[in-house]
């Protein structure tokens, strides 16, 4: 037609920049999905996770603990063998037991109060068990037939203790028992008239019980 203008075409240089364009779209678009489907961060992640209980297992290994649960399951079956193969130990005898009556002084001045202590021994050949608490201790003061005083007229708040004694073993009261010099009796322990026990050289004999085992013999103190 007259009067129109001709379509011009462009350059060859025109073509390649649209062709470069396309082709770098193409890629983008490849490298993406790419991308997409092979998911390569996840071998780094999975690898980093498992690496990770490898390394705590070996610091621990490295450095247990002196209260460690292993320690001390380990430790367990060696103190129950333990205990299983030492027996515990029977009541004892009466006939392996020695009990004495122990004094501080053989004799003792004017208002000076004898301090009286038991020694017990076990003369048996093996460890026993014998209950030595206030509850089975008796002192006893005589003088002749005539009973002056006994521990237990006025012991208050007695109490069990069961302990181990070993074959030829030799104890002693910790604390003596102080005698005051006068007559005891139930019902009189706040009586502060109780009749004094004579001095001038006056003989008295004390004998002692524990575990339901008596002295064989008496311990003789003089008071003046």
């Amino acid at each position: 037609m007259s009067g129109s203008n001709p379509r011009r075409r462009h350059s060859p240089a025109v073509y390649r920049r649209r062709r470069i364009v396309l082709v770098l779209i193409l890629l983008a678009i490849i490298a993406v999905i790419w991308l997409l489907i092979a998911q390569p961060w996840r071998g780094s992640a999975s690898d980093a996770s498992s690496a990770q209980p490898e390394q705590t297992q070996a610091a621990a290994t490295s450095l247990p603990a002196p209260g460690d649960d292993a320690a001390s399951a380990t430790a367990a079956p060696e103190e129950t063998t333990d205990a299983e193969a030492t027996p515990s130990a029977s009541a004892c005898a009466h006939n392996d037991i020695l009990v004495e009556a122990v004094s501080d002084q053989d004799s003792y001045g004017s208002g000076v109060e004898p301090q009286l202590s038991i020694r017990v021994t076990n003369d048996g050949e093996e460890d026993c068990t014998l209950n030595v608490g206030t509850t089975t201790q008796v002192f006893t003061v005589t003088s002749g037939n005539d009973t002056w005083w006994r521990s237990t007229d006025c012991q208050t708040e007695p109490s069990d203790m069961v302990v181990t004694l070993a074959a030829g073993q030799t104890v002693e009261s910790a604390t003596p028992v102080v005698w005051d010099r006068t007559r005891s009796a139930v019902g009189t322990c706040d009586d502060a008239n109780r009749p004094a026990a004579p001095g001038g050289g006056a003989s008295y004999h004390v004998t002692v019980e524990i575990g339901g085992v008596s002295s064989a013999g008496s311990k003789q103190i003089l008071l003046y």
